[in-house]
């Protein structure tokens, strides 16, 4: 990839990540899976794996029917080329339950996409959502629920 084409791929998967997390807050499974490949594998926040898109949809319209869930507030902290029309994003996300203005941090997470471009879209073949514990360590989980409400006050 040219530096001007890593650039616009950036950009795409940047876009990607947004686009999928803004599917996640409006409650729309099919938007969420919609950016998936056909055989993924996207890891929930309590460790639930699915292998499919359509595995995904399915188990996220059961999640959206039952109960309102809070959105993300997201950071993205890099996104890079790991192999060519392959780029990897590492991000932090937090979530507001609803009815709050305030991210609750428990919730805190670590979030990694792949995103390849194998047909001239880019499509996620990889997504985990790791809870940021920081066993032992509150500063951090205290540090990055601060660093996440910034974001959401600078958003709103």
């Amino acid at each position: 990839m040219t530096s001007q084409a890593t650039d616009e791929a950036i950009s795409a998967v940047r876009a990607l990540y947004s686009d999928l997390l803004e599917a996640w807050n409006r409650s729309d499974a099919r938007a969420f899976a919609s950016f998936f490949e056909t055989k993924c594998i996207c890891v929930g926040f309590d460790g639930s794996e699915y292998t499919s898109s359509a595995e995904i949809e399915s188990s996220l319209k059961a999640i959206f029917k039952d109960h309102p869930v809070a959105r993300y507030v997201r950071i993205v902290r890099d996104v890079r080329q790991i192999a060519v029309g392959t780029l990897l994003l590492r991000a932090v996300a937090g979530m507001v339950p609803p009815g709050s203005r305030e991210i609750k941090p428990e919730r805190n997470a670590v979030q990694v996409l792949v995103a390849s471009n194998s047909s001239g879209a880019w499509k996620i073949t990889s997504y985990q959502n790791t809870p940021a514990r920081y066993d032992g360590r509150p500063e951090m989980n205290e540090a990055l629920t601060a660093e996440l409400m910034r974001e959401l006050q600078s958003s709103r």
